[in-house]
């Protein structure tokens, strides 16, 4: 029989140390507005997502690599 204790203990390091997401989460990490990365990701523009039950997510290194793709030359001096 499972532990009630452990297995509560499990889904909490696992909701701390997820890597996954939200839209809401993902647009702030970013500077976007929630809106702005809904209307990317119906066209296709935005980072790599996944759709778990009713739910958007983005991989922290999905996101990560998206916007390195979209990085610009340049010096800031």
């Amino acid at each position: 029989m499972t532990d009630p204790d452990d297995t509560a203990r499990r889904a909490q390091r696992a909701r701390v140390t997820c890597p996954f997401l939200t839209t809401k989460q993902t647009a702030f990490h970013l500077g976007l507005a929630a809106s702005s990365l809904k209307d990317m990701r119906a066209e296709g523009r935005g980072p790599v997502c996944r759709l778990h039950g009713r739910a958007w997510y983005y991989h922290i290194d999905d996101i990560e690599a998206w916007s390195a793709a979209a990085a610009k030359g340049g010096r800031h001096d």
